[in-house]
Protein backbone atom coordinates (compact mmCIF):
# COMPACT_ATOMS: atom_id res chain seq x y z
CA UNK A 1 0.00 0.00 0.00
CA UNK A 2 1.33 3.45 -0.95
CA UNK A 3 2.04 5.94 1.90
CA UNK A 4 -0.60 8.36 0.62
CA UNK A 5 -3.24 5.61 0.50
CA UNK A 6 -2.30 4.46 4.01
CA UNK A 7 -2.52 8.03 5.33
CA UNK A 8 -5.90 8.49 3.66
CA UNK A 9 -7.17 5.22 5.18
CA UNK A 10 -5.98 6.25 8.65
CA UNK A 11 -7.71 9.59 8.23
CA UNK A 12 -10.96 7.88 7.25
CA UNK A 13 -10.73 5.53 10.25
CA UNK A 14 -10.12 8.45 12.63
CA UNK A 15 -13.05 10.34 11.12
CA UNK A 16 -15.31 7.31 11.44
CA UNK A 17 -14.32 6.72 15.07
CA UNK A 18 -14.76 10.40 15.89
CA UNK A 19 -18.25 10.63 14.42
CA UNK A 20 -19.25 7.30 15.98
CA UNK A 21 -18.16 8.56 19.39
CA UNK A 22 -20.00 11.85 18.91
CA UNK A 23 -23.20 10.04 17.90
CA UNK A 24 -23.02 7.68 20.89
CA UNK A 25 -22.34 10.58 23.26
CA UNK A 26 -25.24 12.52 21.73
CA UNK A 27 -27.60 9.57 22.22
CA UNK A 28 -26.42 9.23 25.81
CA UNK A 29 -27.11 12.92 26.50
CA UNK A 30 -30.47 13.03 24.71
CA UNK A 31 -31.79 9.77 26.19
CA UNK A 32 -33.30 11.36 29.37
CA UNK A 33 -35.29 13.78 27.20
CA UNK A 34 -36.45 10.96 24.92
CA UNK A 35 -37.45 8.96 28.00
CA UNK A 36 -39.47 11.89 29.35
CA UNK A 37 -41.22 12.35 25.99
CA UNK A 38 -41.99 8.64 25.86
CA UNK A 39 -43.28 8.63 29.45
CA UNK A 40 -45.56 11.58 28.69
CA UNK A 41 -47.64 9.41 26.33
CA UNK A 42 -47.49 6.14 28.30
CA UNK A 43 -50.29 4.75 30.47
CA UNK A 44 -49.78 5.66 34.13
CA UNK A 45 -48.96 2.12 35.29
CA UNK A 46 -46.47 1.53 32.48
CA UNK A 47 -44.17 4.48 33.13
CA UNK A 48 -42.02 2.76 35.74
CA UNK A 49 -42.98 -0.86 35.14
CA UNK A 50 -41.62 -0.68 31.61
CA UNK A 51 -39.10 2.09 32.15
CA UNK A 52 -36.42 0.60 29.90
CA UNK A 53 -38.57 0.82 26.78
CA UNK A 54 -39.09 4.05 24.88
CA UNK A 55 -42.08 2.65 22.99
CA UNK A 56 -45.42 2.79 24.86
CA UNK A 57 -47.91 -0.05 24.49
CA UNK A 58 -50.54 2.60 23.73
CA UNK A 59 -50.36 6.35 23.28
CA UNK A 60 -52.15 8.33 26.01
CA UNK A 61 -52.46 11.86 24.68
CA UNK A 62 -54.93 12.62 27.45
CA UNK A 63 -51.90 13.08 29.75
CA UNK A 64 -51.38 16.43 28.02
CA UNK A 65 -55.07 17.30 28.36
CA UNK A 66 -55.10 16.45 32.08
CA UNK A 67 -51.82 18.25 32.68
CA UNK A 68 -52.92 21.42 30.89
CA UNK A 69 -56.21 21.41 32.84
CA UNK A 70 -54.13 21.96 35.97
CA UNK A 71 -55.68 22.04 39.41
CA UNK A 72 -59.07 23.48 40.31
CA UNK A 73 -59.48 26.85 38.63
CA UNK A 74 -55.78 27.14 37.78
CA UNK A 75 -54.86 25.73 34.37
CA UNK A 76 -51.23 25.16 33.45
CA UNK A 77 -51.30 28.01 30.97
CA UNK A 78 -51.40 30.38 33.95
CA UNK A 79 -48.12 28.95 35.22
CA UNK A 80 -46.55 29.43 31.78
CA UNK A 81 -47.80 33.02 31.77
CA UNK A 82 -46.30 33.70 35.20
CA UNK A 83 -42.97 32.18 34.19
CA UNK A 84 -42.93 34.25 31.01
CA UNK A 85 -43.60 37.48 32.94
CA UNK A 86 -40.93 36.79 35.55
CA UNK A 87 -38.34 35.50 33.08
CA UNK A 88 -38.81 38.37 30.60
CA UNK A 89 -38.49 40.97 33.35
CA UNK A 90 -35.39 39.30 34.76
CA UNK A 91 -33.74 39.15 31.34
CA UNK A 92 -34.42 42.85 30.69
CA UNK A 93 -33.24 43.84 34.17
CA UNK A 94 -30.10 41.73 33.89
CA UNK A 95 -29.16 43.23 30.53
CA UNK A 96 -29.67 46.81 31.74
CA UNK A 97 -27.94 46.56 35.11
CA UNK A 98 -25.13 44.17 34.11
CA UNK A 99 -24.12 46.23 31.07
CA UNK A 100 -24.05 49.49 33.04
CA UNK A 101 -22.08 48.03 35.96
CA UNK A 102 -19.66 46.25 33.62
CA UNK A 103 -19.02 49.46 31.67
CA UNK A 104 -18.32 51.30 34.91
CA UNK A 105 -15.78 48.73 36.07
CA UNK A 106 -14.10 48.36 32.69
CA UNK A 107 -13.86 52.00 31.61
CA UNK A 108 -14.36 54.39 34.54
CA UNK A 109 -11.92 55.28 37.29
CA UNK A 110 -13.44 55.85 40.74
CA UNK A 111 -12.61 55.37 44.40
CA UNK A 112 -12.68 51.84 45.84
CA UNK A 113 -12.87 50.43 42.32
CA UNK A 114 -10.47 47.57 43.05
CA UNK A 115 -12.18 46.77 46.35
CA UNK A 116 -15.60 46.67 44.74
CA UNK A 117 -14.29 44.47 41.94
CA UNK A 118 -12.85 42.09 44.55
CA UNK A 119 -16.27 42.00 46.25
CA UNK A 120 -17.81 41.24 42.85
CA UNK A 121 -15.51 38.23 42.47
CA UNK A 122 -16.38 37.12 45.99
CA UNK A 123 -20.08 37.35 45.12
CA UNK A 124 -19.49 34.97 42.22
CA UNK A 125 -17.91 32.43 44.57
CA UNK A 126 -20.53 32.85 47.30
CA UNK A 127 -23.32 30.23 47.26
CA UNK A 128 -26.77 31.75 46.78
CA UNK A 129 -28.05 29.88 49.85
CA UNK A 130 -25.80 32.01 52.09
CA UNK A 131 -27.69 35.21 51.28
CA UNK A 132 -31.12 33.58 51.13
CA UNK A 133 -32.17 34.29 54.72
CA UNK A 134 -31.04 37.96 54.81
CA UNK A 135 -32.79 38.56 51.49
CA UNK A 136 -35.98 36.94 52.69
CA UNK A 137 -35.97 39.09 55.85
CA UNK A 138 -35.46 42.22 53.74
CA UNK A 139 -38.22 41.37 51.27
CA UNK A 140 -40.56 40.36 54.08
CA UNK A 141 -40.11 43.76 55.75
CA UNK A 142 -40.79 45.44 52.40
CA UNK A 143 -44.00 43.35 52.16
CA UNK A 144 -42.84 41.88 48.85
CA UNK A 145 -43.41 38.23 49.76
CA UNK A 146 -46.12 36.62 47.62
CA UNK A 147 -45.35 38.95 44.72
CA UNK A 148 -43.00 38.74 41.75
CA UNK A 149 -40.91 41.65 43.06
CA UNK A 150 -38.32 39.57 45.03
CA UNK A 151 -37.61 37.64 41.84
CA UNK A 152 -37.51 40.61 39.45
CA UNK A 153 -36.16 43.64 41.33
CA UNK A 154 -32.68 42.20 42.16
CA UNK A 155 -32.05 41.81 38.43
CA UNK A 156 -32.58 45.57 37.94
CA UNK A 157 -30.51 46.80 40.86
CA UNK A 158 -27.45 44.60 40.62
CA UNK A 159 -27.68 42.05 37.91
CA UNK A 160 -25.85 38.76 38.27
CA UNK A 161 -22.16 38.90 39.29
CA UNK A 162 -21.15 36.27 36.74
CA UNK A 163 -22.77 38.19 33.87
CA UNK A 164 -21.13 41.44 35.03
CA UNK A 165 -17.73 39.74 35.06
CA UNK A 166 -18.34 38.28 31.59
CA UNK A 167 -19.24 41.69 30.16
CA UNK A 168 -16.26 43.34 31.89
CA UNK A 169 -13.91 40.91 30.20
CA UNK A 170 -15.57 41.58 26.86
CA UNK A 171 -15.35 45.38 27.18
CA UNK A 172 -11.68 45.16 28.14
CA UNK A 173 -11.05 43.60 24.74
CA UNK A 174 -12.44 46.69 22.98
CA UNK A 175 -9.73 49.29 22.19
CA UNK A 176 -9.94 52.38 24.37
CA UNK A 177 -9.10 54.52 21.35
CA UNK A 178 -12.73 54.12 20.27
CA UNK A 179 -13.85 55.74 23.53
CA UNK A 180 -11.38 58.59 23.08
CA UNK A 181 -12.51 59.25 19.52
CA UNK A 182 -16.15 59.31 20.69
CA UNK A 183 -15.30 61.82 23.45
CA UNK A 184 -13.49 64.02 20.90
CA UNK A 185 -16.65 63.95 18.79
CA UNK A 186 -18.61 65.30 21.78
CA UNK A 187 -20.02 62.16 23.42
CA UNK A 188 -20.60 62.19 27.14
CA UNK A 189 -19.74 59.17 29.31
CA UNK A 190 -23.24 57.79 28.89
CA UNK A 191 -23.07 58.63 25.18
CA UNK A 192 -19.96 56.49 24.85
CA UNK A 193 -21.77 53.65 26.57
CA UNK A 194 -24.99 54.03 24.55
CA UNK A 195 -23.65 54.81 21.08
CA UNK A 196 -20.30 53.03 21.16
CA UNK A 197 -20.27 50.19 23.64
CA UNK A 198 -23.77 48.73 23.38
CA UNK A 199 -23.57 47.98 19.63
CA UNK A 200 -20.15 46.35 20.09
CA UNK A 201 -21.39 44.36 23.09
CA UNK A 202 -24.24 42.76 21.13
CA UNK A 203 -22.73 39.22 21.00
CA UNK A 204 -21.93 39.21 24.72
CA UNK A 205 -25.34 40.66 25.58
CA UNK A 206 -26.99 37.92 23.52
CA UNK A 207 -25.11 35.33 25.56
CA UNK A 208 -26.17 37.00 28.80
CA UNK A 209 -29.81 37.13 27.67
CA UNK A 210 -29.88 33.46 26.67
CA UNK A 211 -28.31 32.17 29.88
CA UNK A 212 -30.41 34.52 31.99
CA UNK A 213 -33.53 33.14 30.30
CA UNK A 214 -32.44 29.56 30.92
CA UNK A 215 -31.58 30.09 34.58
CA UNK A 216 -34.70 32.13 35.33
CA UNK A 217 -37.07 29.74 33.56
CA UNK A 218 -35.58 26.74 35.43
CA UNK A 219 -35.43 28.47 38.81
CA UNK A 220 -37.25 26.52 41.51
CA UNK A 221 -35.83 27.73 44.82
CA UNK A 222 -36.69 31.42 44.37
CA UNK A 223 -40.37 30.93 43.52
CA UNK A 224 -40.63 28.25 46.21
CA UNK A 225 -39.42 30.69 48.87
CA UNK A 226 -41.35 33.81 47.87
CA UNK A 227 -44.55 32.58 46.19
CA UNK A 228 -47.24 30.91 48.30
CA UNK A 229 -50.41 31.55 46.29
CA UNK A 230 -51.23 29.09 43.51
CA UNK A 231 -52.23 31.88 41.11
CA UNK A 232 -48.63 33.18 41.26
CA UNK A 233 -46.89 29.84 40.72
CA UNK A 234 -44.34 29.51 37.93
CA UNK A 235 -43.92 26.39 35.78
CA UNK A 236 -41.43 24.81 38.17
CA UNK A 237 -43.86 25.09 41.09
CA UNK A 238 -46.75 23.95 38.91
CA UNK A 239 -44.87 20.76 38.06
CA UNK A 240 -44.27 20.09 41.74
CA UNK A 241 -48.03 20.00 42.34
CA UNK A 242 -48.35 16.81 40.27
CA UNK A 243 -46.06 14.93 42.69
CA UNK A 244 -47.68 14.39 46.09
CA UNK A 245 -45.73 12.12 48.48
CA UNK A 246 -48.72 11.82 50.80
CA UNK A 247 -51.08 10.51 48.10
CA UNK A 248 -50.96 9.38 44.47
CA UNK A 249 -48.70 11.30 42.09
CA UNK A 250 -49.91 12.03 38.57
CA UNK A 251 -46.82 10.90 36.67
CA UNK A 252 -48.36 11.00 33.18
CA UNK A 253 -49.48 14.67 33.34
CA UNK A 254 -46.24 15.51 35.16
CA UNK A 255 -44.08 14.23 32.31
CA UNK A 256 -46.42 15.78 29.73
CA UNK A 257 -46.10 19.24 31.24
CA UNK A 258 -42.37 18.71 31.78
CA UNK A 259 -42.00 18.15 28.05
CA UNK A 260 -43.98 21.31 27.30
CA UNK A 261 -41.88 23.27 29.81
CA UNK A 262 -38.68 22.67 27.83
CA UNK A 263 -40.22 23.85 24.54
CA UNK A 264 -39.53 27.59 25.19
CA UNK A 265 -35.91 26.83 26.04
CA UNK A 266 -35.55 24.67 22.95
CA UNK A 267 -36.99 27.41 20.74
CA UNK A 268 -34.66 30.03 22.26
CA UNK A 269 -31.68 27.77 21.61
CA UNK A 270 -32.71 26.96 18.03
CA UNK A 271 -33.31 30.59 17.04
CA UNK A 272 -30.39 32.17 18.91
CA UNK A 273 -27.71 29.46 18.93
CA UNK A 274 -25.50 31.36 16.48
CA UNK A 275 -25.52 34.39 18.81
CA UNK A 276 -24.74 32.11 21.75
CA UNK A 277 -21.70 30.59 20.00
CA UNK A 278 -20.55 33.99 18.78
CA UNK A 279 -20.92 35.51 22.24
CA UNK A 280 -18.99 32.71 23.95
CA UNK A 281 -16.26 32.92 21.33
CA UNK A 282 -15.79 36.68 21.64
CA UNK A 283 -16.02 37.13 25.43
CA UNK A 284 -12.87 37.60 27.45
CA UNK A 285 -13.26 34.31 29.30
CA UNK A 286 -10.74 32.72 26.99
CA UNK A 287 -7.88 34.63 28.53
Amino acid sequence: MRPKEGSKMNSMIRTFLFHTGVVLLGIFMVYPILWAISSSVKPEAEIFQNASSLLPSSFRWDNYVKGWAGFGNFHFGLFFQNSLIVTSAIVVGTLVSSSLVAFGFARLQFKLRKLLFALLLMAIMLPAQVTLIPQYILFHKLDWVNTFLPLIVPAFVGGTPFFIFLLIQFIRGIPKELDESAVIDGCSTFGVFWHMMLPLMAPALATVAIFSFYWSWDDFLGPLIYLNQTKLFTVSLGLRMFADPSSMSQWGPLFAMSVLSIVPQLLVFLFFQKYLVQGLATTGLKG
